[in-house]
């Protein structure tokens, strides 16, 4: 225990508590102390700026980050020592070129970028909001880059908060203000926040003036669900400050007319700022593979200079009063080690300077493409794949597990009620599941029964209320200028989660029955009574168990007004005597008023009057005059609260203090809040105080996980009677548990406590100093709930479904045939979730299921797998483990064997796992096998496993943006992964790997004719071609092709990705860039060279043509080889790469051409005028480039075309083929080469590793196929 007290004078926001933790002091900023206006003043103003540079430090604090990249240094390290007189190969100028091309190309992207957050910057900044100002006693319009910590600012309906606020007044007379949180984190429901806690009341608003409290907060964080502090009132009176007392800067005000605030974070210390981290940046392993083979290429650079140096040094030696050698004093040694420096400025192309920047404008090109695609688009939501990564595209090409959460992620997270048990009787309410088979039948016919998803849906603007300012919406705030139309006040108002599958529920007409037969006059069994306790608390729970926002088109918010419509009873004690006689002894607490009315005159009279006693008469869908629309904060809370209402326990207001509920017979009732518990993953369950209205009584009404709430039912304190109902409603809840479960449906145990005034009065005092705490406030409020949610009495329980979106099943079958191993990693039920995993289609009905993974048959249960895998025809393994045996399996000791077995079986589903449990999961899958992993949530308990992953995804669905802001990438559907893997992650993979190779390729190809060069001229350093051909030749004249080669190239079309996913192993094996593929590569290259330098050599032996004339046949042969390269590895040919290839070709002659006839010095000492305008008016030169670029590309076409095509070759030239071709090539097939394997066009199931039934063929093959016999065979 602590003391928070501390004086106010002398003491600044960095000071520390006792326990050493930093606090935030903030007070009004009309103080006239000088000592606080320091303080204030020391805070952040609200100015953001998110961009890097400023107009005076774009250029030295470019250059300073682009001087981070190694290649960078190496290349200006490299044009600096081509200015050393005794080591420089050619004009220094010329050297410069390149790198300044490079750097250039790089702070363009950036100013470009800087730019755009810099108009987004200003634009927000200049938003206007009102702030209090000293000197003219009124608000004032301010730019919100003015405001500062410990301003006053007011807002009216529909504006934008500019600064995290504490709220202080509120014009709803409950001190509720509602706010939307949609800028923030996507979520479009309606959130209550309400004013702090026992504020003097200073007139009708809140008087700037007359506030003199002092408030300590914790310093800003990025946590959005958390705030900790307290007020301090000049009293010395103090009240917890919580989250629901601040306004976070982004959110948008709803349904409330004015709220006044003092700022208390601005800027970028806002907790709004704090979470935009901007993209993401990851290494991708195609990057790391990367850098090593750049590092091969410096060790070749190193050799080849090596090599000259030696040689030269050599060639000196041996040479003795030579006429043409200048005499010289240096020594044979030193000459080498300047030819050593020469050689390396000679041969610098060899390393890819540009790789890197085409490396980025590829990506960036990727994503476009990948962000465009209309498969990704979700028409109700109106949302596209996000790509929030920017530089690991070609990893969804490569992954290997896929971790997936269920609920959200391959489910709809659409919750529909759909049967319940209530004392230990289940209500199947068949009727329900028929409309669900109908709306699901609707669906799949295309009619729109449902709404639109949430997003498409904004909880509007206030209706009755006067706003006068038009909204401002999240693209206003990401720097777009289209704005958002203030909506019309008659347009019907739709809220999240609130289609009318979700609440047009069916009444189960036997528990309609129970309710009616009360007002029957043969109605004498007191176990009815009982049981109609628990039901009338039952649904109690649902309705006020909950944080819902109740509001309707014609009235924006429903409040608890003072006066309640009158009750049909004539008194609330006949109310309250039938909990007393009819309840458990859990309501006996109150004296039972004395009266001779028996229970059959009484519930008779109760149950007979009017309309309001009627449930029957009442059908789902009928229009009413004031509807009731329900804004939760999560599908579960919707469905239990339109379950109740069906019943007509209806959710009818709700205020800070009060919520208005009707109930059958009894009509609206004032219940009074007292707490709310909210649910955390600690404790899975959230629980609601209340004053009964009908007998006084302080109850608890508690929902929650199945799991935790059936240990926490513990038999109340009473009758050996309710003891042993006790026991039997426990025991036949467990049972309808089980059945829910393994129908695959969501479990939620409902449960209440009755607590003594004693009793709740202890608890109280302890719950109060747990509120008012900054330090270890969330643990000692866990505690405090901890020790009110014991000895529950167990009501019942529910089971909601939520059905599998749509294509799950296609998706994962289509993923499992990728070789993608895919784990479901819930907190839901064993039983639940193997019902899901078998639904799509994760679990086969041949699997063998492996739940027994505890720690002393782990090694049991891998030998047996070994076993079968040993058998022939046996089926494979899925491994069920739950969260206790995770923690066992995560031990250090049992990682291994864990892992082995995991690894051997198709598929592992972890229920009951925690957040953590499932980040380390991925992790240790992740670190211990060396695999691409990809983790795929919806909601804040996958962000850690989200993170954790090599490639994250997050699904924008029912449950906020939480999981889309940690991620990757961003999608809406599960299916979309199918394609965004397949085809865009192979596509994207296949692109980049070959284009760095092609670079490695054309690079080192270029370079081996300058090295062949120097054996032929004494290792001087001197080249066959003159500096400006050198330095543009891999700059501009080769650098165009292989850039729309990795933008556009398709080695297989989306379609045969599609139907053969077989294809997408290819990338996890890294089968297009091996280590072995980069050597082979470089032996092309190296052959290659040695053809186009040796045939000029041998074709222009003997003659009179000098060192230029020589060049410019090998400049132009390997010019036509390395463009003509592409075209054979590329697999797309469209007009627009043979305009680029041609064009190419064009600039290259074109420059030659133009540089021989006008340039005399331009290259000294050598003079190339006329060289080339000769050479190529001669037929020789045609012949050599002709004959050379057919040698050297004969081997490389072969190989591919004939001796050994890949799979997707084989995959490509089968989209080529047409029905008719197809059948002629089969019969021809089956007719000469029925014995042999087929090859060329014919795909072979072995080299493919395809089996029968899996590769898919068009309609017209497949019938082709059947008559002549399969060509897969």
């Amino acid at each position: 225990m602590y003391s928070l007290e501390r004086p106010v004078q002398g003491r600044s926001s960095c000071s520390k508590d006792r326990l050493g933790r930093k606090r935030r002091t903030v007070v009004s900023s009309l103080t006239e102390d000088e000592e606080l206006t320091e303080i204030l003043k020391s805070y952040s103003s609200n100015k953001v700026t998110t961009t890097k540079y400023s107009f005076l430090s774009f250029i030295p604090k470019n250059l300073f980050e682009q001087l981070h990249r190694f290649a960078n240094i190496y290349f200006i390290f490299l044009a600096a020592l081509n200015f050393v007189p005794v080591v420089n190969a050619f004009q220094p100028e010329i050297s410069i070129i390149p790198i300044l091309l490079v750097l250039a190309v790089t702070a363009v992207k950036d100013l470009w970028e800087d730019y755009r957050k810099h108009k987004s910057d200003k634009f927000i900044n200049g938003l206007v909001c009102e702030i209090y100002s000293r000197k003219q006693q009124m608000y004032v319009d301010q730019r919100w880059q003015d405001v500062h910590v410990g301003d006053f600012v007011r807002l009216s309906c529909n504006e934008i908060i500019p600064a995290d606020m504490l709220l202080l007044y509120s014009s709803d007379p409950h001190g509720v203000c509602y706010i939307e949180t949609a800028n923030l984190d996507g979520e479009t429901n309606l959130k209550q926040r309400q004013v702090v806690r026992d504020l003097p009341r200073q007139g009708s608003e809140l008087t700037p003036e007359n506030f003199h409290s002092r408030i300590e907060c914790e310093n800003p964080n990025n946590d959005l669900s958390r705030f900790r502090g307290f007020m301090e009132y000049p009293s010395k009176a103090r009240v917890g400050l919580h989250n629901n007392n601040l306004l976070l800067r982004s959110c948008t005000i709803r349904n409330t007319e004015t709220v006044i605030g003092i700022v208390v974070y601005a800027g970028h210390e806002t907790k709004a700022m704090k979470n935009n981290n901007g993209p993401r940046y990851k290494r991708s392993k195609l990057e790391r593979r990367l850098n090593v083979d750049v590092l091969w290429s410096v060790v070749l650079l190193v050799i080849m200079c090596l090599t000259a140096a030696i040689g030269h040094g050599l060639w000196l030696r041996n040479l003795k009063d030579t006429s043409f050698l200048i005499p010289d004093t240096t020594s044979p040694a030193l000459s080498g080690f300047y030819l050593f420096w020469t050689m390396i400025i000679v041969l610098q192309v060899l390393i890819p300077i540009s790789l890197y920047v085409s490396i980025e404008i590829v990506k960036l090109c990727q994503i476009f493409f990948i962000q465009n695609d209309v498969d990704f688009y979700n028409e109700y939501m109106d949302s596209r794949i996000q790509c929030r990564a920017l530089n690991i595209t070609e990893d969804l090409g490569q992954i290997q597990y896929v971790f997936s959460d269920k609920t959200g992620t391959l489910t709809e997270n659409k919750m529909v009620f759909r049967r319940c048990t209530i004392a230990g009787v289940e209500y199947p309410h068949e009727e329900n599941a028929r409309r669900l088979e109908v709306y699901e039948e609707d669906e799949a016919m295309g009619c729109s029964h449902t709404l639109k998803s949430r997003a498409s849906a904004k909880s509007l603007s206030c209706k009755s209320l006067s706003c006068n300012r038009s909204s401002v919406s999240l693209h206003t705030l990401t720097g777009h200028s289209e704005g958002e139309e203030s909506p019309s006040p008659t347009l019907p108002r739709h809220s999240a989660f609130s289609s009318p599958m979700e609440k047009d529920i069916v009444p189960d007409p036997f528990l309609v029955q129970k309710l009616n037969c009360l007002s029957s006059p043969l109605f004498l069994l007191r176990d009815a009574s009982m049981e109609l306790t628990y039901i009338v608390d039952f649904f109690m729970a649902l309705a006020i168990c909950n944080t819902v926002v109740v509001s309707s088109p014609n009235q924006p918010r429903h409040v608890v007004r003072s006066t309640v419509s009158r009750t049909p009873l004539k008194s609330l004690e006949d109310i309250k005597m039938l909990f007393q006689r009819f309840g458990l002894p859990r309501f006996s607490t109150l004296s039972s008023p004395h009266t001779t009315e028996s229970p059959r005159s009484f519930t008779r009279r109760l149950f007979s009057r009017g309309k309001a006693a009627s449930i029957l008469s009442i059908r789902p869908g009928e229009p009413r005059a004031d509807e009731l629309i329900y804004e939760a904060e999560s599908p579960d809370e919707a469905a239990l609260v339109h379950a109740a209402r069906a019943y007509r326990c209806t959710l009818q207001g709700r205020s800070l203090e009060r919520l208005l509920v009707e109930l059958p017979g009894m009509g609206s009732l004032a219940v009074r809040l007292l707490h709310i518990l909210p649910f955390d993953s600690s404790r899975k369950r959230m629980s609601v105080v209340v004053r009964h209205p009908l007998t006084n009584q302080v109850v608890v009404y508690t929902k929650g996980a199945d799991s935790v709430i059936m240990d926490l039912a513990e038999s109340p304190k009473g009758a050996e009677q309710s003891d042993g109902r006790q026991g039997h409603i426990r025991e036949q809840t467990q049972k309808h548990l089980d059945n829910y479960a393994r129908e695959g449906l969501r479990t939620l145990c409902i449960a209440k406590k009755v607590q003594t005034s004693t009793e709740y009065e202890i608890w109280l005092k302890r719950h109060a100093f747990a509120e008012t705490s900054i330090e270890n406030r969330e643990e000692l409020l866990l505690e405090s709930a901890q020790r009110l949610e014991t000895n529950l009495t167990l009501l019942g329980a529910t089971g909601i479904v939520d059905r599998l979106q749509e294509e799950v099943p296609e998706t994962i079958e289509a993923l499992q045939r990728a070789g993608v191993k895919v784990w479901v990693l819930t907190g839901d039920k064993q039983e639940t979730a193997i019902n899901i995993a078998c639904a799509c289609k994760l679990l086969r009905t041949t699997d063998q299921l492996l739940t027994e993974a505890c720690k002393a048959l782990l090694l049991e249960l891998r030998a047996e797998v070994e076993r079968g895998e040993a058998a022939e025809g046996t089926s494979g393994f899925t491994l069920v483990v739950d969260g206790r045996t995770l923690d066992f399996a995560l031990q250090e000791d049992l990682k291994g064997d864990f892992l082995e077995l995991s690894r051997r079986c198709r598929a592992v589903v972890c229920c009951r796992s925690t957040p953590l449990q499932k980040s380390h999961v991925v992790q240790l899958v992740r670190d211990q096998l060396r695999v691409m992993t990809l983790a795929i949530g919806d909601g804040a308990n996958d962000v850690s496993m989200i993170q954790v992953a090599d490639v994250g995804i997050g699904i924008s669905g029912q449950e906020g943006m939480q999981a889309v802001m940690s991620s990757d990438f961003a999608i809406s559907r599960f299916k979309h992964l199918r394609k965004l893997l397949l085809v865009h992650g192979h596509w994207c993979y296949t692109r980049l790997a070959n284009m760095i190779l092609y670079f490695f390729y054309k690079n080192v190809m270029y370079v081996n004719l300058l090295f062949w060069y120097q054996f032929f001229c004494g290792f001087s350093g001197s080249v066959m071609t003159n500096s400006w051909v050198l330095i543009f030749f891999n700059l501009l004249f080769t650098s165009a092709p292989p850039l729309l080669y990795g933008i556009l190239d398709k080695d297989v079309s989306a379609d045969t990705l599609i139907k053969l996913p077989e294809l997408y192993k290819s990338g996890q094996n890294s089968k297009a860039y091996l280590p072995s593929t980069f050597w082979l590569t470089m032996l092309d290259a190296l052959y290659q060279s040695l053809v186009c330098f040796f045939i000029p050599y041998f074709a222009y032996a003997g003659s009179d043509a000098d060192m230029l004339s020589f060049g410019s046949p090998i400049n132009a042969s390997a010019l036509l080889i390395i463009l003509l390269h592409q075209v054979i590895e590329s697999r797309t040919l469209t007009w627009l790469h043979v305009l680029v290839l041609v064009g190419s070709a064009l600039f290259y002659f074109s420059f030659t051409l133009v540089f021989s006839v006008v340039c005399v010095t331009c290259s000294p000492p050598t003079n190339p005028l006329g060289v080339d305008k000769l050479q190529m008016s001669q037929p020789l030169f045609y012949g050599v480039c002709a004959l050379t670029t057919v040698l050297a590309l004969l081997p490389r076409y072969t190989h591919q075309q004939y001796i050994s095509p890949s799979d997707t070759l084989k995959a490509a030239l089968m989209d080529q083929l047409n029905p008719d071709n197809y059948c002629r090539r089969m019969q021809h097939w089956n007719q000469t080469q029925a014995q042999s394997k087929a090859r060329g066009l014919i795909i072979n199931v072995e080299d493919l590793d395809i089996k029968i039934p899996d590769f898919i063929l068009p309609k017209e093959l497949k019938e082709c196929r059947a008559a002549t016999g399969s060509v897969l065979s």
